[in-house]
C-alpha cells in the first residue's frame, strides 16, 4: 500500500486548543486493557485538571470508534460499546470532525484489521490531520500494514517483535522500548505500556507535575519519552519451576548488590555447586552468572534513571565492583554505555510552566 503523506496539524496552543480530542480505534478481539487503560489515563488527567489546577472544562475528550459495529466483543468477552463506527467512505466518523490524537489498539483482532482494505484506507487518512498516531501493543500492525511505518522505529509486544520486522522490512523494529516516537507517529510495547504511552502524551500536553500526579492515582510508574527497556531480568528469563529456586530469583532481584556468587547462591538454594548450576540452567533457560549480571544491568538501568548517582558508585553499590565491568555488562546486554543510556533515557527535569498552559483559568491571553 502506498505510503500515506505524514504532515501532521500544528500542536494546539493555550486554550483554544481545549478541549484535545483523543480518539482510540479498536475492533472485536481487541485486548481490552489497550482500550480502557490509555483512555483512563487521560480521563484521570481531566478530572485532576479540573479539581487541583482549577480547570474549568476538560483537557480531554475521549472517543472510541469501532472499526466495524457499534458493540465491540474484546478478547476478554467484555462488551465495550463504540462512540462512532467507521464510515464506509475514508473520511471520519460521521459524528466527529478531526482528531488531535488517534490511538490504535491492539490484541489478536489485528490479525483481521490488516486485511481490511477499508479500515487501513481510513487510518491513512487520518494519519496526515492528527497531531499525533500512536498503536498500542500489536496496534503497530495495523499501522505497518498502511504504510504508515515505513522508513520509522517502532515497537511492539515483545512476543511479536521478530513477527513485525519480518512482515514489514521497511520498519525498524526495536525490541527494547516501552515506547517509540517517530516523528507525530507513536508506538507501544505490550499491553499496559498503552499507559506508560498515554502518560507520556499527558506530560507533553500537561507537563510533568500533571502526569506524575495522574501515575500515583493509577499506581503506576511515570515513563519518560523514549521510553525505556521492557525486558527486566524477569521477563527476559524463565522462572524456575522448583520453589527453592523461584525463591532465589526474587531475593537475587531484590539484592542484586549482595555477593552473589555461585558457592553463596548454592547455599541459599540449599544444594551443591554442581547441581545448583544444573538446575538452575535447566529450569531457568540461563546460566547464574548470566541471570546475575541480568539482574545487576536491570537495577543499574533504574539507578541511571532515576538517581543522580555517579557510575563508579552505582557499580560498586550493585555489585560489578567496577565502573569498567559496569560497562562491558551494558554494552553486552543493551548495547549502549551506562553514560550513553542516561543521557538518553533519564527524566527531564520538572517544569511548572508546561502544564499552565492546561490551565483555562490561569493560561496567558
Amino acid at each position: 500500500m502506498k505510503r500515506a503523506s505524514l504532515r501532521p496539524r500544528p500542536a494546539p496552543s493555550g486554550p483554544r486548543g481545549l478541549p484535545l480530542r483523543i480518539a482510540l480505534l479498536a475492533f472485536d478481539d481487541a485486548q481490552v486493557l489497550d482500550v480502557t487503560g490509555p483512555l483512563e489515563v487521560f480521563g484521570r488527567a481531566s478530572r485532576l485538571l479540573r479539581e487541583q489546577y482549577g480547570a474549568t472544562e476538560d483537557r480531554y475528550a475521549l472517543n472510541l470508534l469501532s472499526a466495524h459495529g457499534p458493540v465491540l466483543r474484546s478478547s476478554s468477552g467484555l462488551r465495550l460499546v463504540a462512540d462512532a463506527v467507521l464510515p464506509r467512505g475514508r473520511s471520519g466518523p460521521k459524528r466527529g470532525g478531526t482528531f488531535d490524537t488517534l490511538l490504535i489498539a491492539g490484541g489478536r483482532g489485528v490479525r483481521h484489521v490488516v486485511e481490511d482494505p477499508r479500515v487501513l484506507s481510513w487510518v491513512q487518512a487520518q494519519a496526515p490531520r492528527v497531531r499525533r498516531l500512536a498503536s498500542v501493543c500489536t496496534g503497530a500492525f495495523v499501522l505497518a500494514a498502511a504504510g504508515l511505518l515505513d522508513g520509522r522505529r517502532a515497537v511492539t509486544h515483545w512476543s511479536e517483535c521478530e513477527q513485525l520486522a519480518q512482515r514489514y522490512p521497511e520498519v525498524t523494529v526495536e525490541e527494547d522500548p516501552i515506547f517509540i516516537r517517530d516523528g507525530h507517529v507513536y508506538t507501544s510495547a505490550g499491553v499496559t505500556a498503552g499507559m506508560d504511552l498515554a502518560l507520556a502524551l499527558v506530560e507533553e500536553d500537561c507537563g510533568r507535575d500533571v502526569a506524575m500526579a495522574v501515575a500515583r492515582e493509577l499506581v503506576l510508574f511515570l515513563r519518560r519519552p523514549g521510553g525505556q527497556s521492557q525486558f527486566s531480568a524477569q521477563l527476559s528469563a524463565q522462572t524456575a519451576e522448583r520453589e527453592p529456586l523461584r525463591d532465589l530469583q526474587a531475593w537475587m532481584v531484590d539484592h542484586p548488590g549482595d555477593d552473589l556468587r555461585i558457592p553463596a547462591l548454592a547455599r541459599r538454594a540449599a544444594m551443591s555447586e554442581r547441581h545448583f548450576r544444573r538446575a538452575f540452567t535447566a529450569e531457568v533457560g540461563c546460566p547464574p552468572a548470566r541471570f546475575v549480571e541480568q539482574v545487576r544491568v536491570d537495577a543499574a538501568r533504574r539507578a541511571l534513571e532515576e538517581t543522580a548517582d555517579g557510575v563508579d558508585a552505582i557499580a560498586a553499590r550493585l555489585g560489578f565492583g567496577t565502573s569498567e565491568s559496569m560497562r562491558r555488562a551494558f554494552t553486552r546486554i543493551l548495547h549502549i554505555s551506562p553514560t550513553a543510556y542516561r543521557e538518553r533515557f533519564r527524566a527531564a527535569k520538572p517544569t511548572r510552566e508546561r502544564f499552565r498552559a492546561a490551565e483555562p483559568r490561569r493560561a496567558r491571553p
